[in-house]
């Protein structure tokens, strides 16, 4: 091997060592690893291009400043777009994270696939726009979840369910980070201490969050994907989960067909043409928005209590719009 291509080899595997010990390495370890003498690996870390810096004699890669390398076929770019603009039309905050990634694609893309580059460019200023909820301490405290999650260290958080709910402060190591299109909001997974139980928190509620010096392992046993089988959204339970069945009108069943909307579902298309559409959920509760927009083109056959609930909710609409008498609050 050339000794330009040795050094540039050493360079990435420098690199890679760093990135696999957020403890830290001295020059010393790092050179036992590589099997060179320590007066090499000094002098190619100053010719490594990435943030490194040395504390107490160990040397550390800064994660937060650190580029990625990605290469994209012109499928996969599409793919990226999809996901672009479903990232553009559901986030409600700036995100200039967000908005420089996109971009940063969108200058790989342009000369490759150019029309894909301008509408990801597009979707970036589309959330970058002033119309977007200008909320600093929300993106801080998405930074500091998020550095917490990759560097393995716990976090204090202030949360507070509602605006009856005091604010509570706890320790918290979050597992993993999903988005939810209903409500346009993101969640957090994790153990919280106490109870020491797993918990997930809406991260639009947390008041504040503090990164700690304490470490955290996520249990090999953890699956999101598992945990989420049955989930609606981000709703999950330890129960056993819950047959939904409903029934869906001739007018509205071609374009639920269209769609799979859980991962559990079988449809049936029953002789008047309706749908008979059926799923285990986890929570049906979560399901209501999406229930709502259907109106009366579906009909919730199982469980009952769903089924109740809109009934109710019904008979509040009718007296709201004056076809029942009444007031809309005299049923709970």
């Amino acid at each position: 091997m050339k000794p330009a291509e040795s050094k540039s080899n050493r360079l990435r595997q420098i690199e890679a060592l760093l990135i696999e010990h957020p403890e830290g390495l001295t020059q010393a370890e790092i050179a036992r690893r590589l099997g060179v003498n320590r007066s090499t690996i000094h002098r190619n870390i100053r010719d490594l291009d990435a943030p490194i810096y040395e504390d107490q004699g160990r040397l550390f890669i800064d994660r937060k400043g650190y580029l990625i390398d990605v290469r994209f076929t012109l499928h996969e770019a599409l793919s990226v777009h999809l996901a672009a603009r479903l990232l553009a039309t559901v986030l409600d905050r700036q995100n200039p994270h967000a908005a420089a990634a996109l971009r940063k694609l969108s200058i790989a893309l342009e000369s490759r696939a150019p029309h894909v580059s301008q509408h990801l460019a597009r979707s970036a200023d589309q959330i970058d726009e002033e119309v977007q909820w200008q909320d600093p301490n929300y993106l801080h405290i998405l930074e500091t979840l998020t550095y917490a999650w990759a560097e393995g260290r716990k976090a204090a958080i202030w949360y507070r369910k509602d605006e009856t709910d005091p604010v509570r402060q706890f320790s918290f190591a979050p597992y993993y980070i999903e988005p939810s299109a209903v409500g346009r909001s993101t969640y957090a997974f994790g153990l919280r201490e106490p109870p020491n139980e797993l918990r997930t928190f809406k991260i639009e509620r947390i008041y504040r969050a503090e990164l700690l010096p304490e470490t955290y392992t996520i249990p090999k046993d953890f699956d999101a994907g598992k945990l989420l089988t049955n989930a609606w959204g981000i709703w999950y339970t330890d129960e056993k989960p819950v047959e939904v069945v409903l029934k869906f009108g001739r007018r509205v069943a071609q374009r639920v067909g269209e769609t799979r909307w859980h991962r559990t579902e079988q449809v049936t298309e029953l002789e008047d043409g309706c749908l008979l559409w059926r799923a285990l959920i986890a929570e049906p509760q979560e399901m209501m928005p999406w229930l709502r927009g259907w109106g009366a083109d579906v009909e919730v056959l199982q469980p009952e209590g769903l089924r109740e609930e809109l009934a109710m909710e019904a008979r509040r609409l009718a007296v709201l719009y004056e076809i029942l008498p009444g007031t809309p609050e005299m049923d709970p």
